[in-house]
C-alpha cells in the first residue's frame, strides 16, 4: 500500500498490533527521478521521511486480514487502504540468500569469495566469507575503499587494528595480505563470533575482542569502516591506537560529512581524502612522528 509521510507511522504500527510479523517501508517512488536516499545514524539527526511511502506487511497465512485492515485505516479517519495481497510460497531462504551473493574482485589480486562458491582465481588473494549476521559482504563501497587501501598500502609485517570489525573481512584481508599482529573490534557479540567463523575459514591467526573490553596495544595501521556519528565519538580512542608514525583510515563516511570527520580528528591527524566511491569517501592521514598516545 502507498502512503504519505503523515499515516505511515500509524498504519505500521496498528498492523503490527493486529498481528503483521514485520512491516517494510520503502521509497514509493524508487527507480524514478523523483527517487530519493535517505542516510540516518545512531545518534544523529533523524532523516525527514518519504513524501510517499510504500509499505509492505507479512501476516501468516490464516490470519484475520479483514480486521488487521480496518484497524489500520482508523488511523486515516476510516478511509478504506488501497492495498493488493501477494501470497509467498515455501522456498529455500537460505539458498535464495546465497543466490544474491557471489565472489567479488576488489583488486587485481584480491578477491572476495562466498563460503558457498568455488574461487574464480585460485592463485589470487581469496577471502572466503561468510557474513552470518554481522556487516561486511565486501559488496558496499565502504568496504571496497578499505580493502583498496589495504591491498596499496599495507607492508608485509606490520600490525593491524580493524575498530567495529563486523564479519571480519577488514582484518582477515590485512592478515592474508602480510600483517603480522592482527586485532578486530566490536561491540556485537554476534560480530566477533562471526569473524572468528571467518579467520578459521581463511586459515588466518586475527585475535578479535570485544571493545568493552581494555583497548589493544597501538598498531601501525588503525582502519574504522563504520559511520560517521560513531567515528566522530570515537575520535580520541581511534587515535590513541596509532602508533607514532601509524597511519588512519576511516570509512562509512558521506562526503557531506568528511569535513565534520576531519574536525574530530584535527588535534591529532591531518585528515585527506584518499578515495571516493559514489557518496562515499575514505579518509585517512599518518600521525607525526614522535606522538603516542591521545595527547
Amino acid at each position: 500500500m502507498t502512503l504519505d509521510a503523515t499515516q505511515v507511522d500509524n498504519v505500521a504500527e496498528a498492523l503490527l498490533q493486529a498481528g503483521a510479523h514485520s512491516v517494510d517501508v520503502a521509497d514509493a517512488s524508487a527507480g524514478t527521478a523523483l527517487e530519493r536516499p535517505i542516510f540516518a545514524e545512531p545518534g544523529g539527526t533523524a532523516a525527514p521521511p518519504w513524501q510517499r511511502n510504500r509499505l509492505t506487511a507479512l501476516f501468516a497465512e490464516n490470519a484475520d486480514l479483514p480486521s488487521a485492515l480496518t484497524a489500520a485505516s482508523g488511523f486515516m479517519g476510516g478511509t478504506p487502504l488501497d492495498y493488493r495481497l501477494t501470497r509467498l510460497d515455501d522456498q529455500d531462504w537460505v539458498r535464495m540468500t546465497q543466490s544474491q551473493y557471489g565472489p567479488i574482485q576488489v583488486t587485481e589480486r584480491l578477491w572476495i569469495v562466498p563460503s558457498w562458491h568455488q574461487a574464480p582465481d585460485p592463485a589470487a588473494v581469496n577471502i572466503v566469507l561468510d557474513p552470518g549476521l554481522a556487516f561486511g559482504t565486501g559488496g558496499h563501497p565502504t568496504t571496497q575503499l578499505c580493502l583498496t587501501w589495504l591491498d596499496e598500502q599495507l607492508e608485509p609485517g606490520q600490525s593491524v587494528i580493524d575498530y567495529g570489525c563486523g564479519s571480519g573481512i577488514l582484518a582477515i584481508a590485512a592478515a592474508k595480505l602480510g600483517a603480522t599482529r592482527v586485532i578486530g573490534v566490536d561491540i556485537d557479540p554476534q560480530a566477533l563470533d562471526a569473524s572468528r567463523y571467518n579467520a578459521r575459514l581463511n586459515n588466518v591467526a586475527v585475535e578479535f575482542r570485544s571493545a568493552r573490553d581494555a583497548a589493544p596495544a597501538p598498531a601501525d595501521i588503525v582502519v574504522a569502516n563504520i559511520l560517521s556519528t560513531p567515528l566522530i565519538a570515537l575520535a580520541p580512542l581511534l587515535a590513541g591506537l596509532v602508533r607514532s608514525a601509524g597511519r588512519l583510515v576511516l570509512s562509512g563516511v558521506l562526503a557531506t560529512q568528511a569535513c565534520d570527520v576531519a574536525r574530530a580528528y584535527a588535534p591529532w591527524f591531518e585528515m585527506r581524502v584518499g578515495a571516493v566511491e559514489g557518496d562515499w569517501v575514505r579518509l585517512e592521514a599518518t600521525k607525526p612522528q614522535g606522538e603516542t598516545g591521545q595527547e
